[in-house]
């Protein structure tokens, strides 16, 4: 059963974000980064968060479903929401009942891949028309003020057709607040190797601050590219769904400091605080959809892990679930001592 359902209030409206000094962010994550993660991140150390993204289009049309993603509460502040949709006229009309509602911070997709986005004209397909993509983007501007939105793209849409200098040069002159990139190109997918130089050009050719993304699996990775490239900041994707302490570490190392990991009882815990999160901001049914889905990235590197998931995909209540976690991380106990966790150190 859902609770607490909240819009974010206008009194955030003038908390800054913390870009600087090297700020973890959770990245936008569809289907996952809800507002039930997106707390759960937050404890971890999160300084920012996104939301999962959100059709413009969809909030004009007032498609069902789509207000649920909007859903926040005070605790969550500050977080970006993102928005896709590549018609100038519809995102003003969009934006503005979401500003009346008091949400501060935006963020346009221009880098989602996946063919039911990209064949409407939206996400990454926008690089392939940078006039109209500045169009949006100094619309998105106009509407929420200078500082106030930052845009999330890829290289281009193909290798030979990269845009990412020229396009965050022009966002950055119509009052960009900060510009990530993912730096890979569209047509890549995830497949390949994050090209961490260009996160340096950009770093160099633009004075607002570069968010990196891409490649940022494990905390150690991302400290290696705050000091390969000078990136203000980092979001975390794929690292934060499978290990949402990520954050936390993140922030050790570049202290100086080091963790251990795998951790079966802090990975306990985190699962445990998830359900609870989960159970209180979602519907039921969706919450243990979702948890049957981020269980198996949580215990993957545990043995027993491959029949972890086996068993999930008939597990249709939340007792069930509770007494899956038991069982493994009992087995886990009794088995595993000759796992040995990973002493991790700053690189």
């Amino acid at each position: 059963m859902r609770r607490n359902r909240h819009i974010i209030m206008t009194q955030h409206t003038t908390h800054p974000l913390p870009i600087a000094q090297h700020a973890p962010w959770l990245a936008p994550l569809a289907g996952y980064s809800d507002l039930a993660f997106r707390l759960l991140c937050r404890e971890f150390g999160a300084q920012v968060v996104c939301s999962e993204m959100v059709s413009a289009k969809g909030l004009y049309y007032k498609s069902p479903g789509t207000e649920l993603l909007l859903e926040t509460c005070p605790e969550d502040a500050p977080m970006v929401l993102q928005l896709f949709g590549n018609d100038a006229d519809i995102m003003e009309r969009a934006m503005e009942p979401l500003l009346a509602a008091g949400y501060t911070w935006f963020d346009l997709n221009m880098g989602c891949s996946v063919r039911k986005v990209v064949k409407t004209g939206c996400g990454a397909a926008m690089l392939c028309d940078v006039p109209n993509a500045l169009n949006v983007a100094r619309t998105m501007v106009r509407m929420a003020g200078e500082g106030r939105v930052g845009f999330k793209m890829r290289l281009g849409w193909d290798a030979g057709a990269e845009v990412y200098l020229d396009l965050a040069k022009g966002l950055q002159d119509i009052g960009a607040g900060w510009v990530s990139l993912h730096p890979r190109h569209a047509r890549q997918g995830f497949s390949g190797q994050a090209r961490w130089s260009a996160l340096e050009e950009l770093v160099r050719a633009l004075e607002i601050p570069v968010i990196a993304s891409g490649d940022l699996l494990h905390a150690e990775d991302a400290v290696r590219c705050v000091r390969q490239t000078g990136v203000a900041a980092v979001m975390f994707a794929r690292g934060a769904l499978n290990n949402p302490a990520i954050f936390e570490e993140f922030t050790t190392l570049m202290g100086g400091g080091s963790f251990v990991r795998p951790d079966p009882e802090k990975t306990m815990r985190i699962l445990r605080r998830h359900v609870t999160l989960a159970r209180r901001h979602c519907p039921d049914k969706t919450a243990l959809f979702k948890m049957r889905s981020l269980v198996p990235r949580y215990v993957k590197l545990f043995p027993g892990a491959r029949h972890m998931r086996n068993r999930l995909t008939e597990c249709t209540s939340w007792e069930t679930l509770n007494e899956l976690l038991e069982e493994f991380f009992t087995r886990w106990q009794e088995q595993g001592a000759d796992f040995e966790p990973r002493h991790i150190l700053a690189p």
